[in-house]
């Protein structure tokens, strides 16, 4: 019998009889690998993505497919995905997505065209969403006592919020001094380092299949309800809200999500059980996630168009200036949240959180085309990362804790969904407001300055009026995130009412 049988053995041995998981922190590594993975790829595409469009001669309307087709797949298969962990078990869905996630990624790098390139990307999305709510899963099974679940979730919720910076870092190095292909590439070598560690230190009961079937109708309702919602955002951003392509992909998805709730109270087995959504404590982490992420990822793009537009950074210098708000949401996380998450409620880190990071956002309302990155920025980075990392952690916590092992990997869909739904919705809003604004200051700016200039305005002046009302359409934009942000401190500290778990309870559990 081989030496990894016998561990297999010892860990089921241990599990079955309510001890801990013995190589329980070996298998964080390995589940915050994997989460890393997919996270940073929703943004380590981003800076590669005009080296791409060059390469493979996309055209300007095109080349959001890059990002849509998979941000589509993977927002629209999430709560799938989750069923489907609980049914045939998280660890068999774990290492399938890691399997299919890295043979999409190779697929993506080794693009010949565009076509290519777009289903690579969706490819990566779908098994991205059997992946994510795994590993999420994966981490709720195995730590059960409070203080270590604590901890573990510190991990988590550091690489939940600090990846799509660590992404744009890695895509910056990889693109500036290798090439665009290998922000694909990269995910070969992580995935298959992650299948290795997961046949090793990972343990899991068997799935659900023989007790339960999927739900065919809710997985088309919630799935498409989803995808049409997250589409509509993207094409927000080129095409405007008041587009009828827009309106009609919001509404129908709505309206779709809305039969799915009717159809979930009567299925006999329900893709998404009602009673996790009617959990107030669940809700409220739910709505604070998809609020907090909303706000965050405005700062993101605005950010990322500041410093390289506005300033003139290079890809890799742009990555870099993410670092410090990478590094306080790591210590947000793990030593502050996991910390204090085992003696005082959760919503008295999510509220303080969301306050701190609405406080950073606000700071940045004051940018001007000026360099302002040791003025503005950073310490908007530090107060932003502080936050989100107060509010990362207890929210995975609370969203997870008290679920039966059946239900937890479309609980951890839930929590991914809110995550991503969110993303798009704020990347979308934002961005349309931020162009908005910035279009009604350009506008009434240069005609002001060519009156002045008796009607005839230097290229520089010009220059200048579009940079400052660039910046003007940030700062509106970011004000309208640090208000979100706001909101969602108000909805932790109404609905969360959770109290501090007891020893060997999970965080947020029903009292």
């Amino acid at each position: 019998m081989s030496q990894s049988h016998n561990q297999s053995l010892a860990q089921g041995r241990a599990q079955v009889a309510g001890e801990p998981d013995p190589r329980r922190w070996w298998g964080l590594v390995v589940i915050a690998l994997a989460q890393l993975m997919v996270v940073l790829d929703a943004t380590i595409v981003n800076i590669a993505l005009p080296s791409a469009q060059r390469e493979l001669h996309m055209s300007d309307a095109n080349r959001q497919w890059v990002i849509t087709a998979y941000t589509l797949a993977f927002g629209g298969l999430l709560l799938l995905g989750g069923r489907i962990a609980d049914l045939v078990g998280r660890k068999r869905a774990f290492v399938t997505g890691l399997v299919g996630f890295a043979v999409a990624s190779a697929l993506g790098g080794a693009a010949t065209g565009q076509g290519m390139l777009f289903g690579a990307r969706a490819l990566q999305g779908a098994f991205g969403a059997l992946l994510a709510p795994a590993a999420l899963s994966l981490l709720t099974t195995t730590f059960t006592d409070g203080k270590e679940r604590g901890k573990a979730f510190g991990i988590y919720g550091a690489i939940a919020g600090g990846g799509s910076a660590i992404g744009l870092i890695a895509g910056g190095l990889l693109t500036e001094y290798l090439d665009w292909r290998w922000c694909l590439y990269v995910n070969v070598p992580i995935a298959l380092i992650a299948i290795a560690g997961a046949w090793v230190f990972l343990h899991d009961r068997r799935g659900n299949g023989g007790a339960a079937r999927l739900d065919v109708l809710g997985v088309v309702l919630g799935c498409g309800g989803l995808v049409a919602i997250v589409y509509g955002c993207s094409e927000a951003q080129p095409r405007g809200w008041n587009d009828g392509l827009v309106l009609g992909m919001l509404v129908g998805g709505a309206a779709l999500l809305v039969v799915f709730a009717w159809w979930q109270s009567r299925a006999r087995y329900p893709l998404l059980p009602l009673h996790i959504v009617r959990d107030r404590n669940r809700a409220g982490a739910f709505l604070t996630m998809a609020l907090a992420v909303i706000a965050m990822f405005g700062m993101f793009l605005f950010m990322t168009y500041y410093l390289q537009v506005v300033l003139g950074y290079s890809p890799v210098k742009t990555g870099m200036a993410f670092l410090p708000i990478t590094a306080a949401i790591i210590v947000g996380s793990t030593q502050i949240s996991a910390r204090l998450l085992h003696h005082i409620p959760p919503r008295m880190l999510m509220v303080p959180g969301a306050v701190l990071a609405a406080a950073g956002l606000a700071w940045l309302t004051t940018l001007t085309a000026e360099p302002a990155y040791v003025s503005h920025v950073l310490p908007s980075e530090i107060l932003v990362g502080l936050g989100m990392g107060l509010i990362f952690m207890p929210v995975m916590a609370t969203a997870t804790a008290g679920v039966a092992p059946q239900d937890s990997g479309v609980t951890s869909a839930t929590v991914n969904t809110a995550q991503q739904v969110g993303g798009s919705i704020g990347t979308a809003l934002l961005n349309t407001i931020a162009t908005s604004a910035s279009a009604t200051y350009i506008g009434s700016h240069l005609a002001s300055a060519a009156r002045e200039a008796g009607g005839r305005l230097t290229p520089a002046a010009r220059d200048g009026v579009v940079k400052d009302g660039v910046v003007h359409g940030f700062t509106v934009a970011i004000g309208w995130g640090a208000g979100i942000m706001l909101l969602a401190a108000v909805v932790a500290g109404v609905l969360v009412n959770g109290k501090a778990p007891k020893h060997g309870e999970g965080a947020g559990a029903p009292q």
